[in-house]
Formats: C-alpha cells, structure tokens, sequence
C-alpha cells in the first residue's frame, strides 16, 4: 500500500545502542523520511513498523515507528545552559508560587549584587513574582525558591522530562518508554 505521508505523521522513536531513548524531552524522534534515510546508511536498526508503507518504481518498504542506532552516542552528564533546560530542571514552575504561566528566569542573586548568569543562580519565575522581586535579595524581597538552583545533570533533565509525555505516543514506542504510570496514556 502506497501513501502519501507528511513528515510529521508517522515519527520514527529514536533509540540510542543500549534500547533507551536518546532524550525524554523533548522525544527523540525522526520525521520517517530521516528514518528510512538512515536505514538505507546502515546507521540503525530497525526495531518496529507501521502499517504503512512507502515504495519508489523498484522499491517498498514499511515505515519505521522505532529504530535503534548501531553505534552507542554517549551522552554528556551535564546539560548546556538554556532557558528552555532551566524550565525542565525546575518543572516548568515557578519557584516561587508554584505559577506554570508566563514563565521567565530569575537571578537569585541578581546581577546588581554580583548575581552571575549560571546554572546555581538562576531559577524560574513566573513574571509577576520576578517583578515583584526586582533587584532585590530573596531575603530582602521575603521571596525564596523552593529547591536551590543547582546544575542538573542528564538524568535529572530525563527524570523530569517523564513527567511532561508527548501528547502522541505510539503503541510500539511504550516498550522503550517509562513514563509514570498515571500518565500513561
């Protein structure tokens, strides 16, 4: 069976050498054009299939849904420094209300006093508690995070990234995945 498919509606669950997924969040996956490109390189493996096929004049095959890399990538223990890592760390809520809305990032220490822009000093905030705290102290603001910022490694930003699971998780993909059980879809 022939069809057309755009890149997004078959994704291919990206496994590194040792079964696990190369990320948790976001989910390492590959549009399916990636994957088959990558099994005709002999890069993967694969592990699982759709029902749906693609073919060319002298060629067919079924679309990877999950594919395994052949050579183990090692992933580094500590994560770059990004907003976006922050959120994951602190579980896209702010740190000191509890707020998941219209988050932005705090200097505990702020810049003025000497504050740095690090992994130890910055935590998430939600707008209003950051403009409630301005350039003040937490001491001085009467405003603490909940956890000390601290540098996550990998498997701290993979642990909480179990707690966010995509909104479209495949059936061949839950043997690969753990995710909380109450979240499961």
């Amino acid at each position: 069976m022939t069809i057309a498919v755009s890149p997004q509606s078959l994704p291919a669950l990206v496994l590194n050498a040792d079964y696990r997924p190369l990320s948790y969040y976001p989910l390492s996956l590959w549009s399916w054009q990636d994957a088959v490109k990558a099994v005709f390189l002999d890069r993967v493996t694969i592990i699982a299939e759709y029902e749906h096929a693609v073919s060319s004049p002298s060629f067919s095959m079924k679309v990877p849904s999950v594919v395994c890399l052949k050579n183990y990538i090692k992933p580094p223990e500590y994560p770059a420094f990004t907003r976006f890592n922050v959120f994951l760390r602190d579980k896209f809520e702010c740190q000191y209300c509890h707020s998941k809305d219209d988050l932005t990032f705090d200097h505990v220490t702020p810049r003025r006093c000497g504050g740095q822009t690090e992994w130890e000093n910055i935590v998430a905030a939600c707008s209003p508690c950051n403009l409630k705290k301005g350039g003040k102290m937490p001491k001085d603001a009467k405003m603490h995070p909940q956890q000390a910022p601290y540098r996550p490694t990998m498997h701290d930003l993979h642990k909480n990234g179990r707690l966010f699971p995509p909104n479209y998780l495949h059936e061949s993909w839950m043997d690969f995945l753990y995710w909380d059980s109450e979240l499961q879809p």
